[in-house]
């Protein structure tokens, strides 16, 4: 039966348009944002908005790493190539699969077959792997797998076994250029590494506290050999541009401002795109005056000598956790009718910064806004903050009185108890003894959940949160040298009602569709739903995410992540909900798509566990039409 709306002939046409072309299209999910400049855009079709309500369970694939264990979450996005699926588990284990079946082809236990001595840092989270080929139809292959222990793998894409020339038999300890002051400490990518030709790229993990810390530098590695090629120090050293931004010797040791959330690539010019965390201490700068570049930084980098290309720093001397968490996603728009490479950022604080590909001017006009001063001893906080006129923000800007939750006269109550005690207002109100509300929230507004881009429309996709933290600075007592100040915090702690909810009026996430090309919101709906509170007449309340989403030929956006542990696909050009199912476990990752034999599949990890609490799982499920039309 036909879908009675009017997008229904819209979303057939878009089907038909490409339906010729589908056996020249690419089939294949190589990356984890699908191609190297993360648009997490697939041309397949067969999956369409006419057809999706009949999407079904294809395969899952178990894990089978509960038994006997935590349970930790799972936030891969598989790489599919030539029908075979490449994945990471909650455990760092690399797994092969029968794309279309999901039976496994070998497997890869990083930590049981090449015990290390030093732990995961993040909790060992894992965000996916690489795939590199030398070009040859029968030539080499190679999964490349970063371990957050500190090290590289190279492992054969055929068999699953390690590279002998790469490292030390297939394993690259990415401490060993370490200061020996800092190689012990946390320390390793989480999140999959980028290939341009012979070059692996990696970014990490690494302290974030007060105390010295291992680096977050982006480094570069020859793909066969593992030699290190280049590496690209985030905190610059003397001599090096943007030290002046770090008073005295506060550059040195320190944590932070590091690639966690990956990269990307553009491949013809040569160039890895990077945005950068926060310099470490998180919550207090104290003992780091300035702007601290390269913290909170979008970045372009020559692929092959690692020089910097340009940066444009999005928020200055960082006091509240706003990392840039996520590749910026390499993008093509229409400004006064002239296409132009450019590069889009989401943020943790709400905002999408669009540059220039070459220049990294941009493209919308960015103003300067005065912002809080601190009432910390020693801190400094940064007098502006730079904000984009275009588009404007997706998540929320500011709590207090007005905007506490509605979803209860005693809930609303319960937070405006705690409002009295601490300090509340706009975004960037700085860190305090008394305790300040940090709004959007430490997880954002956008996350590691990034966005996603349609080239045929220039609309970018992103899911966000609205879920204000309170940070509370109190006295170091002895835990901490003069060199790294006199502050601690009393932990990440949300602004909750006395349910549990979060304390500000929903909807609590949403999904919005952006043009570039104009910097208008197309529409923004709620995201997830709390099946208790809808039971209760409180519904369209959205949810906390983790996991990002990916956009279609086929005129849909895929994202599970919520706390529901549900996966959606709505209208891209509404955002109307098309189809859901309930999954094992939460999809606390973004999803792929790919074809085989003729039929699409739609895949996503549903580990649960992790920030939302959710029950954990063990399972990857795989999605496709009984059937399809090839």
């Amino acid at each position: 039966m036909n879908r009675a709306t009017p997008f229904a002939f819209a979303c057939l046409m878009a089907a038909a348009a490409v339906a010729t072309a589908q056996s020249v299209q690419p089939l294949d999910w190589p990356n984890v944002g699908n191609d190297a400049g993360g648009m997490r855009y697939s041309e397949l079709a067969q999956i369409n908005c006419e057809n999706v309500a009949q999407l079904k369970p294809a395969w899952t694939y178990r894990t089978n790493e509960l038994e006997g264990r935590v349970g930790k979450t799972i936030e891969c996005t598989p790489l599919i190539v030539d029908g075979v699926m490449y994945l990471t588990t909650a455990y760092l284990r690399v797994v092969a699969l029968d794309a279309a079946t999901g039976v496994e082809l070998w497997q890869f236990d990083p930590l049981k077959d090449h015990p290390f001595e030093h732990e995961p840092t993040s909790g060992g989270v894992n965000r996916g792997c690489a795939y590199w080929s030398d070009g040859r139809p029968d030539g080499e292959r190679r999964i490349l797998h970063g371990t957050s222990d500190g090290r590289l793998f190279s492992l054969d894409a055929k068999t699953g076994k390690l590279d002998p020339q790469f490292g030390a038999g297939g394993v690259r300890n990415l401490r060993d250029e370490l200061e020996p002051n800092v190689a012990s400490l946390g320390y390793g990518p989480t999140s999959a590494p980028a290939v341009w030709k012979d070059v692996v790229v990696v970014g990490v993990s690494c302290g974030e506290g007060p105390g010295i810390a291992a680096p977050g530098d982006v480094r570069a590695f020859d793909v066969r050999t593992g030699k290190q090629l280049w590496r690209f120090r985030t905190v610059p050293g003397p001599g090096e541009f943007g030290h002046e931004t770090w008073q005295g010797d506060s550059w040195r040791d320190r944590g932070g401002a590091n690639a966690w959330g990956g990269l990307t690539v553009d491949v013809e010019r040569g160039l890895i795109f990077a945005g950068l965390g926060s310099a470490a201490f998180d919550f207090y700068g104290g003992d780091r005056h300035g702007e601290n570049l390269f913290g909170n930084c979008t970045i372009a980098l020559d692929a092959a000598t690692g020089e910097r290309r340009w940066h444009f720093q999005t928020l200055r001397h960082d006091l509240w956790d706003h990392d840039l968490p996520v590749y910026p996603n390499l993008v093509t728009v229409t400004h006064d009718g002239q296409k132009i490479d450019a590069v889009a950022q989401v943020t943790k604080t709400g905002y999408v910064f669009l540059f220039n590909r070459e220049t990294g001017e941009p493209l919308f006009a960015v103003e300067e806004q005065s912002v809080p001063a601190s009432d910390v001893p020693g801190e400094q906080a940064w007098p502006t903050q730079p904000i984009p006129v275009k588009p404007p923000p997706f998540a929320v800007q500011s709590f207090d009185e007005t905007n506490v939750t509605n979803i209860g006269a005693a809930n609303r109550d319960s937070v405006l108890a705690k409002l009295k005690k601490i300090r509340s207002g706009p975004a960037f109100n700085p860190p305090s003894l008394q305790g300040t509300v940090v709004i959007p929230g430490f997880h954002g507004g956008a996350n590691w959940s990034g966005a996603c881009f349609d080239p045929t429309t220039g609309m970018l996709y992103v899911n966000s949160n609205n879920v204000p933290n309170v940070i509370t600075l109190v006295e170091a007592k002895g835990d901490a040298t003069p060199r790294y100040g006199d502050f601690n915090h009393t932990g990440y702690n949300q602004l909750l009602d006395h349910e549990g909810y979060p304390g500000i009026k929903p909807p609590w996430g949403q999904l919005t569709a952006i043009n570039l090309n104009t910097g208008e919101f197309a529409w923004q709906v709620p995201l997830g739903e709390h099946p208790e509170l809808t039971a209760r007449g409180v519904s369209q309340t959205g949810t906390e995410t983790f996991g990002g989403s990916i956009v279609t030929a086929g005129g849909l956006v895929f994202i599970a992540g919520t706390k529901d542990e549900r996966i959606r696909a709505f209208d891209k050009q509404t955002g109307e909900v098309l189809w859901e199912h309930q999954l094992p476990a939460g999809g606390y990752a973004t999803p792929a798509t790919y074809m085989v034999d003729g039929r699409q599949y739609l895949v996503i990890a549903a580990g649960g566990a992790g920030k939302l609490r959710t029950k954990a799982g063990d399972a990857f499920v795989a999605f496709a039409l009984d059937e399809p039309s090839k």
